[in-house]
């Protein structure tokens, strides 16, 4: 299916959204900083849900100009949330943010969630960024602290997205999948592995969404526009993760 049939972002007379969200482990800018940003242009994004933002000096000025790059503001998290970071268009309306840090496992990386509550015309919204561990039940119990987390932002819908570190078969990535709703599997679109990019073989990125959420289209995309096929191999080490989402009005 060619990148022109996801839909665009629009409001509708009742008040509900239409929004484009990209998910994206941008491994700390090490990679080719224009081809990342060309490829976060064409995806046209209204929320981008990133991993592996700059964490260390000066990493507020990073974040910042990868932002500016791409026509989007920082919303919430980086060195904060421990890597995970929110950038918006501003189309979005900002209610709250909180950076959350997860509990250390002495040995592995510090983990975090960037999280914000936002509006889209007559929707509320709330998003989450995530990164979870490489080790097994390090990984299961954050992903039962982010359903714990969705749940306690108290709002009627949620969009969870971020590298998962495991394939859907894997018991953390279907804890998530038995309480929201897996992009890819209600609507895929476009190409469905995102890990390696030089080598694409395996779906350990992924978006979610609560359940009333529409799901448009969602996957690895495509033919964009102004974007080759070695944008995407240079831009870092994993393909982005595309999804239209319908939001109702609250």
């Amino acid at each position: 299916m060619p990148i022109t049939a996801l839909p665009k972002s629009r409001t509708e007379p009742d008040g509900s959204a239409v929004i484009r969200v990209l998910s994206y482990n941008i491994r700390s800018l090490r990679d080719d900083e224009e081809a990342l940003a060309r490829v976060i242009r064409a995806c046209r994004p209204d929320l981008v849900f990133v991993q592996e933002a700059p964490r260390f000096f000066r990493w507020r000025k990073h974040a910042a100009r990868l932002a500016a790059e791409t026509d989007l503001v920082m919303l919430s998290g980086g060195a904060t949330a421990a890597g995970p970071l929110l950038l918006c268009s501003l189309r979005a309306t900002v209610e709250r943010t909180e950076d959350v840090l997860l509990p250390l496992t002495p040995g592995l990386h510090r983990r975090g969630f960037a999280t914000a509550v936002v509006r889209f015309g007559g929707a509320r919204v709330g998003v989450v960024s995530c990164h979870l561990s490489l080790q097994t039940d390090e990984r299961h119990a954050q992903a039962g602290m982010l359903l714990d987390r969705v749940e306690a932002m108290g709002v009627p819908h949620a969009i969870v997205a971020g590298d998962i570190n495991e394939r859907p078969s894997g018991r953390s990535f279907r804890r998530l999948a038995a309480e929201l709703q897996d992009c890819w599997a209600v609507s895929p679109w476009g190409a469905e592995h995102t890990s390696t990019a030089l080598d694409p073989h395996q779906r350990i990125d992924a978006v979610f969404a609560t359940k009333g959420v529409e799901v448009l289209g969602c996957g690895v995309p495509r033919g964009l526009t102004g974007v080759s096929e070695g944008d995407l191999r240079a831009a870092t080490d994993h393909l982005p993760v595309l999804a239209a989402l319908r939001l109702p009005a609250t």
